[in-house]
């Protein structure tokens, strides 16, 4: 499929089941105290079944067009894991997943599932924002003996953070849909008006700042 053609499904379908929410004139607050006029939560596509169907389907895809030779597809804790399974029992491939520390008790794993050294892994993310619990999960792989040979995620914020940390880590990766893709789409079925446009336009250019 067409890069911006899968961008640009994946944005609706994201929007259809209100996965992300957009609000400029009412920003929500994440985790990290920034405020922000979007929110994705990307674990709804679970409950939706032909929608969950599209995205394994899509990610599928796109694991296979970027990343022919993997061995290995590791999802990261929480909402890497579900759409990892689904995307290893389709391709048929072996599936583990990361914490994001190892556990405090038993055997101690950071990593669950069986990794064997020298193995190629795509990791699946449901969404990508700083890219700092992504490439957390890439480190705890690679220090297992695994080689992360790319990424792929449901949906990419492309902060220029986000974009150099992974330069940095020298891991490559690819969104099926991003927020330059969600925000077009959202003003031509007019959910935000053009003014909005540049709301949201100006958050992404400094999110940590913006609101305050």
């Amino acid at each position: 499929m067409n890069t911006n053609i899968r961008e640009k499904q994946v944005a609706e379908k994201l929007l259809q089941i209100q996965a992300v929410k957009l609000s400029p004139n009412a920003p929500f607050t994440w985790a990290s105290g920034w405020k922000s006029p979007i929110y994705c939560d990307n674990r709804k596509i679970l409950s939706y079944p032909y929608v969950r169907d599209f995205m394994k389907s899509e990610m599928c895809n796109l694991v296979f067009e970027t990343y022919p030779d993997a061995a290995v597809i590791a999802g990261v804790a929480t909402g890497g894991i579900p759409l990892g399974a689904l995307v290893a029992d389709q391709l048929k491939l072996p599936f583990i997943y990361v914490r994001s520390k190892p556990k405090e008790h038993g055997m101690g794993n950071q990593i669950e599932g069986v990794l064997q050294e020298g193995q190629e892994v795509v990791v699946i993310e449901d969404l990508i924002s700083t890219g700092k619990s992504s490439l957390e999960a890439v480190q705890a792989i690679r220090a297992a003996g695994g080689n992360v040979i790319g990424m792929v995620s449901v949906f990419n914020y492309g902060f220029d953070a986000a974009l150099q940390a992974f330069a940095t880590a020298d891991v490559g990766f690819k969104s099926m849909s991003n927020y330059n893709a969600m925000i077009e789409l959202a003003v031509e079925k007019g959910i935000v008006s053009e003014a909005d446009m540049n709301i949201l336009e100006s958050w992404r250019d400094n999110p940590g700042q913006w609101g305050r």
